[in-house]
């Protein structure tokens, strides 16, 4: 095992990572990493996997086998470069109702939105835990609109529950609400941030499922 392959080892554990997961952000079959890693296949990155890698784990490229150095002419040409180290979040084809609710049928792909990964880590987010939903209704205004694309993120859930606005599914029918945590209890009161529609404390926790954390949103002026 080469010394890029025991760094990326080490990177992938240290994150709590694995090889597959990884293996798929990149695009990749899901044994492409543990390959590279135990098998030595491919010899080296392929330079886009490279620098994906650098920018995912914040890490100097050159410790993955990077060039020493980037100056001139081919630093210019690693800034036109850099479309190809954004992150695909995918926007699924539902709508999170910030109103009376609306029901799901199923839960597709319908396109995606394209970030930079050195943003996203600034937002403390896991890539592959990001799905992008667009929000109906008026119930979350001023907060939240109709036509707004929220960012969920599935990897904070019920387990992390603390207050904040999230994307709940209750009989069926995904909403996307305010959420106060007793700290003691861990219940909570389900609130919108319209003062015209009521708060819901009488809550049958069985009926409700907490899908992920709203931590950005995105809507059109004008």
């Amino acid at each position: 095992m080469t010394d890029t392959r025991k760094t990326l080892e080490h990177l992938i554990r240290s994150r709590g990572e694995d090889y597959r997961s990884v293996s798929l952000f990149l695009g990749r079959n899901a044994a492409y990493i543990q390959q590279f890693i135990h098998r030595g296949v491919p010899k080296k990155l392929d330079e886009v996997d490279r620098r994906r890698l650098a920018n995912y784990f914040d890490v100097d490229e050159t410790i993955l086998g990077g060039p020493i150095a980037v100056k001139g002419r081919d630093f210019q040409r690693s800034l036109h470069a850099r479309p190809t180290d954004l992150v695909i979040v995918p926007r699924l084809a539902v709508d999170a109702s910030a109103g009376p609710g609306g029901y799901i049928d199923e839960e597709s792909i319908a396109g995606a939105i394209a970030f930079d990964p050195n943003w996203l880590r600034q937002l403390k987010v896991r890539p592959q835990g990001l799905s992008m939903i667009q929000v109906q209704g008026d119930s979350m205004v001023p907060t939240l609109a109709a036509g707004d694309d929220i960012m969920v993120d599935r990897d904070d859930a019920i387990d992390r529950l603390r207050d904040g606005i999230y994307v709940l599914r209750v009989d069926g029918a995904l909403l996307v609400k305010r959420l106060a945590v007793n700290p003691a209890t861990r219940g909570f009161i389900i609130r919108s941030d319209n003062a015209a529609y009521p708060d819901w404390t009488d809550i049958d926790k069985t009926q409700i499922e907490i899908i992920g954390r709203v931590v950005w949103a995105g809507r059109k002026l004008g």
